[in-house]
């Protein structure tokens, strides 16, 4: 097999991996792409999808099964987490999802999978370019409805946990207003704390000698703090950003309205309303590692879940 296809369904994006196997077991990467089509818009207050989102992860997703027929992709894989796992009409979502990627590979499905394995296929993705001597690893994927830790060296994962904290779940449960109140921001901060500790009780950080953050709002987190006047992956993948500057380019963003967060350079347009609450999320990940297993900075990474799923077809 020689190009395959990965898809994430999160929460707030869908993203797109085409690639082919490159030398060491790394991937060559021919095509990346992510579109923020909120599927989990209301979910955590409905339990159900929109209409809606339903039609805009459609819409996306039809385009992704052009890109992988005209790369020539054999096998697609497609995951789907936080958000499907929750909703009462994820069926209808799974026979949209097949009727596309049959197009692709015959009797292609989206799978829900479970937040154990949404964090080893995200660790793996996550450390793959690094040097093992930087281990042990405590990889944080921060998503939409979900934020995974995960610790683990380059012989695998030693403890994962899927903690039920998102930016999108934490920002419609706890933060209305534009800006955020201060009784707003402190109600956002203990719950942060609650489902986070759930996660670091299970978890044990403290061998862990490097931080790796993957998704969106940590690569913003990361191109805001180096100064970047608009997105630019390749300046983002594998830079590091010191604890203090990440405390200031959270907190920045966590008072500002949301006119304001548009105006920002490298500021995706569909994480506007919602990076305050990932911002929120990082300070307490941030405050925890620092007291705990003593990190200074944070590595960011583009690479994460979509390279798990791609290394894992062509295993």
């Amino acid at each position: 097999m020689s190009i395959v296809g990965a898809v994430d369904c999160g929460t707030n994006s869908i993203r797109l991996l085409v690639a082919k196997p490159g030398e060491g077991g790394r991937l060559i990467d021919l095509h990346r792409e992510m579109r923020v089509v909120r599927l989990g818009y209301g979910v955590d207050a409905t339990g159900m999808f929109a209409s809606e989102s339903i039609e805009r992860t459609r819409a996306a997703l039809a385009d992704y099964v052009e890109t992988m027929e005209a790369l020539g992709v054999e096998k697609v894989r497609m995951v789907a987490t936080s958000a499907t796992r929750d909703a009462g009409n994820r069926d209808e979502f799974f026979a949209m999802t097949a009727d596309l990627l049959g197009c692709v590979s015959e009797g292609a499905i989206a799978e829900v999978i479970s937040g154990d394995e949404e964090a080893r296929l995200s660790f793996r993705g996550a450390v793959g370019e690094l040097d093992s001597g930087d281990g042990p690893f405590v990889v944080t994927d921060l998503g939409g409805g979900s934020t995974e830790v995960v610790v683990g060296d380059a012989g695998g994962v030693t403890a994962a946990y899927s903690a039920d904290i998102g930016c999108v779940r934490l920002t419609e449960r706890a933060l209305p207003s534009d800006p955020p109140t201060a009784a707003e921001i402190a109600a956002a901060q203990e719950f942060a704390h609650e489902r986070l500790a759930e996660a670091f009780a299970v978890v044990p950080v403290e061998s862990a000698r490097t931080w790796v953050g993957v998704a969106g709002t940590m690569t913003t987190l990361a191109a805001l703090g180096a100064g970047l006047t608009e997105y630019d992956s390749e300046k983002i993948h594998l830079s590091r950003i010191s604890l203090s500057d990440l405390d200031a380019v959270c907190r920045n963003l966590i008072g500002m309205t949301r006119t304001d967060r548009a105006a920002l350079g490298p500021m995706h347009p569909g994480r506007v309303d919602v990076i305050g609450g990932g911002a929120l999320v990082t300070l307490e990940l941030a405050k925890v590692l620092s007291e705990r297993a003593g990190i200074t900075e944070l590595v960011v990474s583009e690479h994460d879940i979509l390279d798990g799923i791609a290394l894992g077809i062509l295993d």
